[in-house]
Order: C-alpha cells, then structure tokens, then sequence
C-alpha cells in the first residue's frame, strides 16, 4: 500500500470516511503484550524508517521487534501523517509472527480535527486496538494540570466539548504527553493502560523503546528485519 498519488484534497475525503469506521468500545479483555510504533524521516526526504517494539504488559520488557526501510512521496503535511507514515508501519506489522494487545503510535488518536490521527488511521487498517501518544497538541483544548507525575487533564474538543482525551503528566514539572483513542479502545481505557506504560521518562515505554531502535536503524546499527529478544540468548534476527 502507498499513497503516493493521493492529494491532499482526497486524503481529506477518505480521512472525512474513514472516522466512520472508528471505535471507541474496548476490544480486549486481558492485556499481555503492547507495542509500541514509531517513525523516523527527514520532512523533505523519501526514505522512512519504521518500527514496531513488542513489550510485556505492564512489566515493560521487550519482547521483540520489527524494522523497516522504505520510501514515500506522500508530503510531510500536519494532519495527514498517516498516509505518510502508515504504509511504513503496515509492512513493520505484517513481519510480527504474533500481533501485540494494543498498539500505541507516536502520534494523534481521536485528538484530530476529523478524528483520523495516525493511530486511528492505522487501527482502523489493521482492526487492531490502537492508542495514540503525542509529544505535542493538534487539537482540542484542556484545563490546566497539576505539575506532579502522573496529572492529568481532560482534553475536549472546544466545539462539541466532546471528551477526546487527556493531557498526562510523565515526570514531575516536563511538559505533558497527550493520549487519545486510535481505535477500539475507549478514552478511559486508553489512560489507564499509558498510565502503566510510563516509567522514568517524559515517554512512554513502547513510544520511547520504538524510537531507540528506529534511530539504531537509521544510522546502520541494526538492520531490517524482525529481531526476537531473549535475555539469555541474545538476539535473533528472522
């Protein structure tokens, strides 16, 4: 899949489609592994590096993890970075043996001004529980929160008030990441399993451990592929 030859103007319209198929009702009843996706490219340059890191629930243990060079024409354009990103990440996804619980993208969920951030985008394709985890706001609006580890503050979308989100507090006084739903997964949900996910970085464990070894790719010290972690035997690579 690429989409390459897509405009920006029919990238709206399938987005404006594609929030139709998103869910906000939980799919899961025990959650033993969560992964983490993540992406690195310079904005004017085709090449995309991508990652999926598999981590143990809620020990935060890598498991293991799938990497993948490729390329895109798809511009760098705020709003639509799933169908820049995507692609990369689907063919990331299609090497896991075994797919993980849930999955978290370093990006939007719901928290989007049509509801079509990366990781709904990428949950919606796959039908898979997705969770977005943002460094920064694109939309919605919240109440400010307290400075301590593990605040939080409602985001709503400042038109329909409708509860998107939350702001959360990963260390004491750093700035916020921001959690919304991607698909089949619900609001609440999605804070309390990022909640368990954080350790002692302003990142989320399967966020942070996705852009370690997608950095690692991109400067040639580990290779495409899909590599299984075992902490007596090393690492295989498949």
């Amino acid at each position: 899949m690429n989409y390459n030859d897509v405009s920006i103007a029919q990238a709206t319209e399938m987005q404006n489609q594609m929030r139709h198929s998103v869910s906000l009702q939980s799919d899961f009843k025990n959650i033993t592994t969560i992964a983490g996706a993540d992406i690195s490219h310079n904005k004017y340059e085709e090449t995309v590096y991508a990652g999926i890191v598999i981590l143990s629930y809620p020990q935060m243990v890598v498991q293991s993890y799938s990497l993948v060079v490729t390329a895109t024409k798809f511009p760098y354009v705020p709003g639509f970075l799933g169908f820049r990103e995507v692609p990369a990440l689907l063919q990331a996804w299609e090497q896991l043996p075994t797919k993980p619980d849930v999955m978290v993208l370093d990006g939007q969920g719901i928290t989007h001004p049509r509801k079509m951030g990366i990781a709904s985008h990428f949950g919606v394709l796959t039908n898979h529980a997705a969770i977005g985890c943002a460094k920064s706001m694109l939309f919605g609006k919240f109440p400010e929160l307290g400075n301590e580890k593990f605040s939080t503050s409602t985001i709503i979308n400042a038109y329909t008030n409708e509860h998107l989100g939350y702001a959360l507090r990963t260390k004491n006084g750093v700035e916020p990441v921001y959690i919304s739903p991607g698909h089949k997964v619900s609001v609440n949900d999605s804070l309390t399993i990022m909640t368990n996910c954080i350790k002692n970085h302003r990142i989320p464990e399967p966020t942070r451990m996705a852009h370690e070894k997608v950095n690692l790719l991109r400067t040639g010290k580990l290779k495409p592929g899909f590599h299984i972690a075992d902490t007596q035997m090393g690492l295989f690579d498949f």
